[in-house]
């Protein structure tokens, strides 16, 4: 459109000038421009560009004046429901917006936002330049958490001129809400250039660009924003995941103590705490910041429960020992039977790293009674059997094992062991070949060749 007019303007400044008029070719549309004009949406908007654009608010006859009179008396004598009935009489096709935009507030106030919302679209309906009916049903989609109804709704206000501080912020909000982040910045932006003094906006902002990955950004900007706030456990924790971002957990970690410190720290803040310690394998500290969380949140005990898992798989066994004991001691009868199996598996690998076989059988033949599809502990079982000298017993657990897809291919892996172990290499291999074929593996595809070879020198 603006090259369309570029060239009528350059036409008539030719002529003006008398360039050559007699042999300048006469200015003509292309089919593609003159499509434009003929587009309806395009038509509607050029009629109305004939209204002044500072009418922004839809007139109303002196009648009408009269009956709007007789309605805000009523609202200010706190009668709503009285001036909703008598707008409800007096709207209709041919009544000024303003009825409809008045009706619509009284439902703003009494929170019945979906009559609102509708009498609000009723009045934009009738006179589409109505800001600020245009700037309510925007505030009405959002208070209903609607961000996606809400932009239509905002930006127009911003094409009728209203594009303050809190449209534009809400502009933000919005466009983050949908993960529209590029979108969210650039309102923001506004928002913080119309009103640098308001925390919201700049905080909007910052998400923004953690949510774009800009994390060396949004820690420069917390750092500003921790100058103004420097006690706000959001501004602090918004840098601590920057700085996860960053790959730099240390300073994350220093970060999450010090909220813990401010007395603002969450069960959430506290468990990303602790996974930086078990990353740094400093054990101990990991155990400490999960116990605070547990007691300061009694959520879902299933993250803490795979931590112990973390813990137990690197050796680190007095610790996870605490963290189960803390568990139990937080949660008791809470836990659920998914949640009690996978705390008994732990207190498994426990009694196994301290030598205790008959307790470990114990543990494992309580969590097979749990669920008797549990192949993890069936294997367990399977490898304490062999471990003892009772064969039968192993391959019967490994062969239930077997039968659960999930497991199939690490059972029959054992199994082939154990065959092995006994010199039974051509009955190893059908259960290796399965396995392989079941799930690829190249440290199995190696014990396989060597299995092989053994069988071709027998």
């Amino acid at each position: 459109m603006l090259l369309l007019l570029a060239g009528v303007c350059c036409a008539l400044a030719q002529q003006a000038c008398g360039e050559q008029a007699a042999v300048v070719a006469p200015f003509r549309l292309s089919p593609a421009e003159l499509a434009i004009w003929n587009d309806p949406a395009f038509k509607k908007q050029f009629a109305q560009s004939y209204i002044a654009e500072t009418e922004i608010e839809p007139r109303v006859t002196e009648d009408e004046r009269d009956q709007m009179l007789e309605v805000l008396e009523l609202i200010s004598d706190d009668e709503m429901d009285k001036a909703a009935g008598l707008l409800q009489k007096r709207r209709g096709e041919a009544a000024s917006a303003v009825f409809d935009f008045t009706l619509a507030n009284i439902y703003f106030q009494q929170e019945a936002f979906d009559q609102a919302a509708a009498a609000y679209e009723v009045a934009v309906e009738k006179y589409p330049k109505f800001r600020r009916a245009w700037r309510n049903l925007g505030l009405i989609h959002i208070r209903q958490g609607d961000s996606a109804k809400a932009l239509p709704a905002l930006t127009r206000v911003v094409e009728l001129g209203g594009g303050d501080a809190v449209t534009y912020g809400l502009l933000g909000y919005a466009y983050s809400s949908v993960e529209n982040n590029l979108a969210a910045e650039s309102a923001y932006r506004l928002a913080i250039l119309l009103d640098p003094a308001t925390l919201d906006w700049k905080m909007g902002l910052a998400r923004s660009l953690f949510k774009q990955h800009r994390y060396a950004d949004a820690v420069a900007l917390c750092e500003q924003l921790l100058k103004e706030q420097p006690d706000s456990a959001n501004i602090w924790l918004l840098q601590a995941n920057a700085y996860i971002g960053l790959n730099q957990p240390l300073k994350a970690a220093e970060i999450y103590e010090l909220v813990d410190r401010l007395g603002q720290s969450t069960a959430q803040s506290l468990t990303m705490l602790g996974d930086i310690y078990i990353n740094e394998e400093l054990y101990e500290m990991a155990v400490n910041a999960y116990i605070s969380a547990i007691k300061k949140e009694r959520g879902g005990p299933g993250r803490v429960i795979r931590s112990a898992k973390i813990l137990v798989g690197r050796g680190a066994y007095a610790e996870t020992q605490r963290l189960a004991e803390a568990i139990v001691e937080v949660y008791g009868n809470e836990l659920t039977e998914k949640d009690q199996k996978a705390l008994l598996k732990v207190r498994a690998r426990l009694v196994v790293a301290h030598g205790g076989g008959d307790e470990e059988v114990a543990i494992l033949e309580d969590i097979v009674a749990l669920d008797p599809l549990d192949g993890e502990a069936l294997i367990l079982l399977g490898q304490h059997s062999a471990r003892n000298g009772n064969i039968e017993q192993g391959v019967f657990y490994y062969e239930r094992a077997a039968n659960i897809e999930q497991y199939e291919a690490d059972a029959k892996v054992r199994h082939a062991q154990l065959l092995v172990g006994q010199g039974k290499y051509a009955d190893a291999l059908p259960l290796l070949r399965r396995a392989q074929a079941v799930k690829p593996r190249d440290n199995v595809q190696k014990y396989l060749e060597q299995v092989e070879r053994l069988v071709k020198k027998r």
